[in-house]
This record gives structure tokens, C-alpha cells and sequence, in this order.
């Protein structure tokens, strides 16, 4: 029963840690990647969605995104939900695909990203440690209907806090890793 208890809170770490680094992967590092417009999305026959499912999107060089959408006819919808979005990129629409040139980003850009990245980690170890609570509550109340020996509670308890140890030791990894690769570019 504790084990089940442990196996859910390893699967709902694990999902806490992939959000962050898909968060992280969105964020502009001065780098063009595909990541960046995943989260944008426009108008398609009236119904919002990801330029993504729209259009091809490729990085032909470090620093250039071109998005060449499968129905022309929604290269404007698509220039204009870019031009909308919090991405700080201008596009350049030719007629049949649209530029995003990545800008290299200032020393204090930078920092303010780090910052975001900071407070992105900091939520991801609420959560860590929210999902402990929520399994260490409910291996006290095992405890409390005698589904559970008192040693088996505090192993069990034991288990749980290295699992959330383990885990919060891999979103700071993960922090400094995106630090490191922001602050290089």
C-alpha cells in the first residue's frame, strides 16, 4: 500500500520536473529554436491553434526561425498571433514563409530571464514538496485505520522525504544548467 503511495509521487515528481524543462524550453536563451513558438497560438477556420499544427517550423541557422505554413492562406493569421505574443520578435513574411530573427539578447535581458527561470524552479519544488504532504498524509491516515505498522509509517515516511530530496536536487540541476546556457550565449 505505502509502496503504491511511493510509486504515485515518483510519477507525479517525474511530470512536475518534465513541465519545467518544457517551460525552460520555451524561453527565449538567445538561441532560435522551434521550442520558442509552442506556446503561441492563432486563429485556424476559427479556431485557436498552435502555429505548431499549422506550420512547419525549422531552424536553418543558430540564430533564424522560419515557419512556412501548409495553407498560405494563414500567413497572416500567423505573423499576427507572433506580433501579439510576449516572444519580443518582429516577423518578416515574404508571401510564402515568415523570418523570425532571434536578436542576441543584452547582459540585462539576461539576468531577467535567469530570474524567471529562478521562479519557475522555485514552483516547480512547491509542487515537489506539495505532492510529498499529500502522500505523507495519506500514509499517516494508513496508520491511523491499522493498514500500516508504525514501522513500516516511518520508513514509508523515510522513502518519501529522500524522493522528494532526490528530486528537488534535479530541478536545482536543472536551474543551473539553464543559468549556465543563458548566461554563455
Amino acid at each position: 500500500m505505502i509502496k503504491d503511495l511511493l510509486d504515485d509521487a515518483q510519477d507525479r515528481m517525474e511530470k512536475v520536473e518534465k513541465i519545467l524543462i518544457s517551460d525552460y524550453a520555451s524561453l527565449r536563451a538567445g538561441r532560435a529554436t522551434p521550442a520558442l513558438l509552442d506556446k503561441i497560438t492563432a486563429e485556424y477556420y476559427g479556431t485557436p491553434t498552435p502555429i505548431n499544427q499549422m506550420a512547419n517550423i525549422s531552424c536553418p541557422e543558430p540564430r533564424l526561425i522560419v515557419v512556412q505554413p501548409w495553407d498560405k492562406n494563414q500567413l497572416s493569421t500567423i505573423e499576427k498571433a507572433i506580433l501579439k505574443s510576449d516572444l519580443g520578435i518582429t516577423p518578416n513574411n515574404d508571401g510564402t514563409v515568415i523570418r523570425l530573427a532571434v536578436p542576441t539578447l543584452t547582459e540585462e535581458r539576461r539576468r531577467e530571464i535567469v530570474k524567471q527561470c529562478g521562479k519557475k524552479a522555485e514552483d516547480a519544488k512547491v509542487a515537489v514538496r506539495n505532492i510529498r504532504r499529500d502522500v505523507n498524509d495519506s500514509v499517516k491516515a494508513l496508520e491511523k485505520s491499522k493498514e500500516a505498522s508504525e514501522d513500516e509509517v516511518k520508513k514509508g515516511l523515510d522513502d518519501i522525504q529522500k524522493l522528494t530530496d532526490k528530486f528537488i536536487k534535479r530541478v536545482d540541476e536543472i536551474l543551473s544548467q539553464k543559468e549556465k546556457e543563458i548566461m554563455e550565449v
